[in-house]
């Protein structure tokens, strides 16, 4: 692995701060709670690019479902996060598509991957936050699962997803996943999704967390 920092890879930097925008930027309907995760996220991404981080590479990698990413990003051109997805672009060779599972769950190897763009995997190195893309295939349902602890959330930037089989989210809309609460992502027929996300929580949760989807608990 090669490893440098922020500074020295300007695209990185670049993508760093239209994640600040999209949470600078993004409604929060309202809510105090969405506001309080935005700001949140925006304060981490600005101590990251402060601190001029440690980047450190992986050998690019990519998985089934990224045969849709040109389709996705094409897509992204024409919608409001355009700036982004051209970010998105620019590095999108050097990514590492993974699964975050030791064994994927059936039907998702084809369907599904992520890929960390900033936390304590990598690239960005850092357990102030963690951010990345989620690459969805036309049709594919991620099972319902929760998160320990930490505050997530996805903001659409091609295709459209439902959770929960309550609402459309469509590009440039943001879902918000407080801790514990379980969700169920499904996907249009007809076009992959790709989606933003941000984790956000203790710096010693986030610590060496991957972006592995958690079942929820079975009630007692």
């Amino acid at each position: 692995m090669s490893e440098t920092t922020l500074a020295e890879i300007p695209d990185l930097g670049y993508l760093l701060r239209e994640y600040y925008e999209l949470y600078r930027h993004m409604s929060s309907g309202g809510s105090d709670k969405i506001r309080a995760h935005q700001r949140g996220v925006r304060e981490a991404i600005s101590r990251v690019l402060k601190s001029n981080a440690t980047v450190r590479f992986g050998e690019p990698a990519q998985k089934p479902v990224t045969a849709h990413l040109k389709r996705a990003l094409d897509e992204g051109r024409q919608e409001r996060t355009a700036t982004f997805i051209r970010a998105v672009e620019s590095i999108s060779a050097q990514l590492v598509w993974q699964y975050g599972y030791e064994k994927i769950p059936k039907g998702l190897e084809k369907t599904f991957a992520y890929a960390e763009v900033c936390g304590p995997n990598g690239p960005v190195l850092t357990n102030e936050v963690i951010l990345g893309l989620v690459l969805f295939a036309p049709g594919c349902t991620y099972p319902a699962h929760a998160h320990d602890r930490i505050s997530e959330s996805y903001i659409c930037l091609s295709g459209s997803v439902s959770e929960n089989h309550q609402g459309v989210y469509a590009p440039g809309s943001m879902i918000f996943n407080p801790p514990e609460h379980t969700h169920r992502i499904t996907v249009s027929k007809t076009e992959p999704a790709l989606l933003a996300y941000a984790w956000s929580g203790p710096p010693e949760l986030l610590a060496n967390q991957k972006m592995v989807f958690s079942r929820p608990r079975k009630k007692a």
